[in-house]
């Protein structure tokens, strides 16, 4: 399909050419006028997606949210779906692009997955001037008294390289620290593009970056180091968000790109602000599973931009419910066992408490939720049935197979009159809890009614982190908890709906700017490494056409 001219796609949410700044003829910026412009207008309704722990193999969750917003537009309602910028580390290393698959994909697809309009780069750019500005300050003479063995800032990095996790890094006359890179989508500047509100709440977010502690015990800010402002100068543009189009022309903003697991997953506040003034359902996408992404945009990203969702979708498929119910191994790149595509009863019985829990974890917020079994042609149809009879008994307003992937929106018709009708439910949503509680009643809050845990520990360095982060103020932040997708639990290997285990949190980090302290569980790593055989190495520019090829 060739792409429509973004100007038309703009008109389809009543944009004025004047308020969209176009990169080529298929990509713009929308200008953050729009919201003004439109402040009068009523919201749209605001969906939802999340999903089971995935397998290794993803379950479609970006494909359901493109192709429920498609289905919503073929039943005559002015939709458009809300996603992150996929990260340039998973593109070349294990997962791949992130623009959904089939029939069910953003388009320019290898745009969005590359260089889009250049926002992570100024990301990694504004990031990468502090780290240079606390270097350049400890050189010329230390004024601020930071202590050179507690600066926290790290260096930023848009590709996977686990050689980068322990650098150390040479001051004056030769002194040494060490030092870290995190992966760009993990930045602290990341996850403030993702929550400004506007250019001024951009700016005091990044004056309120805490870049390590002085000899006295106080923190050091970048609006101590007088950096914000040239930081804000970088992200300027950045924060407007991108105008695309899904495969069937209709309208897509892509926008910031946090991490799931490792930073708050969601897609940014001004894209969800500015759809919900233009359309009638905007529909968004939050990082991994309920207890990771969903959890995050409910209790973080629903906090800072009051708004109030409607539904949640939760896509299963087959294949994960016997992957969590033991039916055997997956490894990507390698064929699915017979076990995962197959009949298999029993398993997807025992997998099937997996989506009890992420169930539980909507409910536990009090909005409606529908359940998106994401179908393979390989799938059985009795099990199709028998999975969505069991969802519904287990408490969903809904459950109802989707084949978006090879119908387009045609195939997800039947899902969108369910989130329609599971929007007009009513709705007791709530955030989980109180941001005026002790830090680690939060976090226990989280790892008990969200993951299933007995319990939490604590390493000294959390122990130490927690009562210094409540010492400067911060302990009324919310929480956002870095784990495994892999896994309800911290562990990998834990499937299923696993019960009597304790959450380990090894540190706390204040992100200061961000407005949240990120928990960290063992064995979370900030940087992730390439596999043996890198996506990366599929992907090549055809020398006769120029267009880009094995990107997927």
């Amino acid at each position: 399909m060739t792409p429509h001219p973004i100007l038309d796609i703009g008109e389809q949410l009543g944009l004025r050419k004047d308020e969209l700044i176009p990169y080529g003829r298929y990509e713009a910026k929308v200008s953050l006028d729009v919201l003004a412009r439109l402040a009068d207008r009523p919201l749209g309704r605001y969906v939802l997606v999340t999903a089971i722990n995935p397998t290794p193999l993803g379950e479609g969750k970006t494909t359901t949210a493109v192709g429920l917003v498609m289905g919503l537009c073929r039943l005559g309602q002015r939709a458009v779906v809300n996603l992150r910028q996929p990260s340039l580390g998973p593109v070349f290393g294990l997962k791949g692009g992130g623009a959904g698959g089939g029939r069910a994909c953003i388009v320019p697809m290898e745009e969005m997955n590359l260089h889009l309009t250049g926002d992570s780069h100024a990301v990694q750019s504004a990031h990468n001037l502090l780290s240079a500005f606390v270097d350049n300050h400890l050189f010329h003479g230390n004024t601020l008294e930071l202590d050179p063995g507690q600066v926290a800032w790290p260096r930023a990095v848009s590709v996977s390289d686990r050689s980068l996790r322990h650098v150390r890094v040479i001051g004056k006359n030769g002194e040494e620290r060490e030092a870290r890179f995190v992966l760009t989508e993990a930045s602290e500047v990341m996850a403030i593009l993702a929550l400004a509100t506007s250019l001024a709440d951009l700016r005091a977010r990044l004056g309120r970056i805490v870049v390590g502690v002085a000899r006295d015990g106080r923190p050091v800010t970048a609006d101590d180091l007088h950096c914000a402002g040239a930081m804000a100068a970088l992200l300027k543009n950045a924060l407007c968000p991108n105008l695309l189009q899904t495969v069937e022309g209709t309208p897509a903003l892509v926008h910031a790109g946090p991490f799931g697991n490792i930073a708050h997953g969601n897609s940014s506040v001004l894209a969800d602000l500015l759809a919900l003034r233009c359309a009638g359902y905007v529909v968004t996408e939050s990082g991994f599973a309920s207890e990771l992404g969903a959890e995050k945009f409910f209790n973080i990203k629903c906090r800072v931009s009051g708004l109030t969702p409607d539904a949640a979708v939760i896509v299963v498929t087959l294949r994960a419910l016997k992957f969590y119910g033991g039916g055997g191994e997956v490894k990507s790149g390698q064929p699915v066992p017979a076990g995962l595509t197959g009949p298999n009863r029993d398993a997807l019985a025992r997998g099937l408490a997996n989506l009890e829990q992420h169930l539980a974890n909507v409910q536990a917020h009090g909005i409606p939720s529908v359940v998106a079994v994401n179908a393979f042609d390989q799938d059985s149809d009795d099990e199709l049935r028998w999975v969505c009879e069991q969802a519904e008994k287990a408490g969903a307003t809904s459950a109802v197979v989707t084949t978006h992937f090879r119908d387009g929106g045609k195939g997800s018709e039947t899902l969108a009159q369910a989130v329609m009708a599971a929007c007009r439910q009513p709705n007791r949503f709530t955030p989980l809890y109180d941001v005026a509680w002790p830090i680690k009643r939060k976090i226990d809050t989280i790892a008990t009614r969200m993951y299933g845990a007995s319990g939490v520990s604590y390493g000294a360095q959390a122990e130490q982190d927690i009562e210094r982060a409540t010492r400067w103020g911060y302990d009324r932040l919310p929480i956002c908890m870095a784990k495994t997708p892999l896994s309800l639990s911290h562990d990998p290997a834990l499937k299923g709906r696993p019960s009597g285990f304790t959450v380990p949190i090894t540190e706390l980090r204040v992100l200061a700017g961000a407005g949240f302290l990120t928990a960290v569980c063992s064995g979370i790593e900030l940087l992730p490494g390439l596999p043996a055989h890198p996506s990366g190495e599929h992907i090549d520019l055809d020398p006769e056409t120029g267009e880009i090829v094995g990107l997927s």
